[in-house]
């Protein structure tokens, strides 16, 4: 499979996303098809330091076996460690030409929300881009408004040949909006961890 169809369906997950096992959750998502995953254990609830280190190791070890990528969150010092098949930013987090003078061999995506992020950032340096918020999230808590499927067309013709994947408040209801704008793939949270069934949820996106 091309890396851009590996992004197709991507699920970003922490335990603080999760009412059970997210090693339960991350089993179910890959049976129902999931073909990369970003492991992001930050914000309330989120585990620390070892614990953190533990569980992501458990989710590494579940991804490699079923060979889907698995990406952590904005957290370097874990690439190494787990090792990540890359790392996906904000525009707040560590610069892109920076990690990739650190990690040359790996992946690396970037949020983008609007022009003037788009046009300050070193697009040449990722893989791929992640744009939104396309709808409304409660996930995310210092999200910023949300940028609609217009945002995804735009950075498609700006950039027609870097991966692309839509990102917050992303449905199985709307999922099919985002891949006609152009987007490569969709990014989900709770769209899946909380599913009430998981596997069902991965299908249907």
């Amino acid at each position: 499979m091309e890396f851009a169809g590996r992004l197709r369906k991507y699920l970003i997950m922490g335990s603080q996303n999760c009412t059970r096992d997210p090693v339960d959750v991350l089993t179910e998502a890959i049976q129902g098809g999931i073909t990369a995953f970003q492991f992001r254990e930050k914000g309330p609830g989120s585990l620390e330091g070892e614990a953190k280190l533990a569980l992501g190791e458990k989710l590494r070890q579940l991804c490699r076996t079923h060979n889907v990528l698995f990406i952590v969150n904005d957290d370097s010092v874990l690439v190494d460690p787990l090792e990540a098949d890359g790392i996906h930013v904000g525009q707040d987090d560590v610069d892109v030409e920076e990690l990739r003078s650190l990690f040359p061999e790996k992946i690396i995506g970037l949020s983008i929300s609007n022009e003037e992020e788009l046009k300050g950032s070193a697009v040449a340096s990722v893989d791929y881009l992640g744009a939104g918020p396309v709808f409304g999230t409660s996930t995310k808590i210092d999200a910023k408004e949300p940028v609609g499927v217009e945002w995804i067309e735009r950075v498609k013709q700006l950039h027609p040949d870097v991966p692309l994947v839509g990102i917050g408040g992303i449905s199985v209801n709307n999922a099919h909006e985002v891949i006609a704008a152009g987007a490569d793939g969709v990014s989900v949270i709770s769209a899946v961890t909380a599913a009430e069934n998981v596997v069902e949820a991965v299908q249907r996106l």
